[in-house]
């Protein structure tokens, strides 16, 4: 059964090697205090520490050998925070004497949990945490020091856990913007090249059908006299006119529509045949002819493509012999006057 999503970790990579760094961590605090500590441990004190001291070597290699989809359907992210919670406040219960050392054990929880887990998740740990420390204290302390201390150690564990959480949220949402930014072209809203080749991959390694996949590459004719005649703005103008005919005459739903840079666009149509990409491909022309791209003076600037049309598995089987194929029939099409579709042969 799939975790949902909320308990799952903001990147799973990242959060085991921060929670086997926690544990271990953890367990080098632990044998240095048994080094240096100046008085011996209580009775049965090693014993204790010896097991705290396997488990937490054990979780940490664990958290960086057993794989990632297993923690996952396990929950650790959550399951070992919350239980390390439960080791941290039962010791210091045992050990009064050794409270100043829980602080910084819980701290530790805090900042892996506001760090790596989602926001509404943190927020929960973070209060089951506060609530261990705040318990702890209550057992050990006097009520009014006890009272003092909850105060000031909750109120600077809340804000550093609220300040990670919105410093997290917002570098999700900057690198959000980001992957979508490069995943659509600005001026056009056809996706990038990138977003292109991942879908014609994928086609590729799918499954065969009988119809295959066609890859269709269209090029503005004469791009440049446009830029040189009535400027670059209206070269952008008609790429943006040429990418709504895209979406107009294609349907978004069995195609991806892409700009490759420049003014060379492309269409890729799984599960089509030739015969069909080969249609599609000369009713592209023949409605890029007939709507002429009106300037704001209201004069109509007449517009013509060329476009090469290559299928797989007839004329190729990988990515780039696919677009060597249909970008040598694009050129066909150039030689041959421009403003028609060629099949690639």
């Amino acid at each position: 059964m799939d975790l949902p999503a909320i308990l799952r970790p903001r990147d799973e990579v990242f959060a085991a090697r921060a929670l086997a760094a926690m544990f271990l961590g953890s367990a080098l605090l632990l044998v240095t205090y048994v080094l240096v500590q100046p008085t011996p441990l209580p009775e049965g004190g090693v014993a204790v520490a010896v097991g705290l001291l396997t488990g937490l070597v054990a979780c940490g290699v664990a958290l960086v050998t057993v794989r990632r989809q297993v923690l996952t359907r396990l929950c650790v992210w959550v399951v070992l925070p919350v239980a390390g919670l439960g080791v941290i406040s039962t010791v210091a219960a045992l050990m009064p004497e050794r409270l100043d050392l829980a602080h910084p054990l819980f701290g530790l929880v805090i900042l892996y949990t506001a760090s790596q887990l989602r926001a509404p998740v943190a927020a929960v740990v973070t209060a089951l945490t506060i609530g261990c420390d705040v318990t702890v204290l209550a057992l050990i302390e006097p009520p009014a020091e006890a009272l003092v201390d909850a105060v000031f150690i909750g109120t600077v564990l809340a804000a550093t856990a609220g300040l990670i959480i919105l410093f997290r949220n917002r570098v999700e949402r900057l690198m959000g913007a980001l992957e979508r930014q490069a995943a659509v072209d600005t001026l056009t809203g056809l996706v990038t090249r990138r977003v292109l080749d991942d879908a014609l991959s994928s086609a590729l390694s799918a499954s065969s059908t009988p119809e295959g996949t066609a890859l269709v590459l269209v090029d503005v004719d004469s791009f440049k006299s446009v830029n040189d005649s009535y400027g670059h703005p209206v070269g952008d103008d008609a790429l943006v006119h040429l990418a709504g005919l895209l979406r107009q005459h294609v349907r978004s739903g069995d195609a991806v529509l892409g700009r490759l840079g420049g003014d060379e666009l492309a269409v890729l149509l799984p599960g089509c045949s030739l015969a069909t990409a080969a249609e599609r491909a000369e009713h592209l022309v023949t409605a890029v002819r007939a709507t002429p791209l009106q300037l704001t003076d209201g004069t109509l600037l007449a517009l013509s493509v060329s476009v090469g049309v290559a299928h797989a598995p007839q004329h190729a089987t990988e990515l780039r012999t696919l677009y060597a194929a249909a970008d040598g029939a694009l050129y066909e099409a150039k030689r041959a006057g421009r403003g028609r579709a060629v099949l690639a042969s």
